[in-house]
């Protein structure tokens, strides 16, 4: 991954938090500048809760743990380490704050999947048979 995707990845997390905020999930952003902080803020809390977690014992088992993790959890292991990384850039990023604690995390962790699938796909890398 270079800086360029890097950065469209950081400013797509930004832009759907901010879409997040007009929905009633209980989430508060106080400015866009808070945003792109805290969109900064879960993707490094992201990246290491996901190393420690998942990539370095997956690595030490020869990809044993990190198939059996997702065979076991039915997928669902990602979505928890993005509920987690929330709930902890919520609490570190000041201007950022989850009204209902970790139930505003874990719809918000599936809703900012889902809108940020939907802004990838319609203006990073839409389909031939959209364009």
């Amino acid at each position: 991954m270079d800086f360029v995707d890097i950065l469209i990845t950081w400013l797509v997390t930004a832009s759907s938090l901010l879409i997040l905020t007009k929905l009633p999930l209980g989430i508060e952003i106080d400015n866009p500048g808070i945003a792109y902080v805290s969109a900064a803020v879960f993707g490094i809390l992201n990246t290491v809760i996901t190393f420690f977690t998942l990539t370095l014992p997956s690595t030490l088992t020869f990809g044993l743990y990190g198939f059996l993790i997702k065979i076991l959890t039915l997928g669902l292991f990602s979505f928890f380490i993005n509920v987690i990384a929330l709930t902890i850039a919520a609490r570190l990023v000041t201007g950022f704050r989850l009204e209902k604690g970790i139930t505003s995390a874990a719809f918000a962790a599936i809703a900012l999947s889902l809108i940020s699938s939907l802004i990838y796909t319609l203006f990073i890398n839409p389909s031939p048979a959209l364009a």
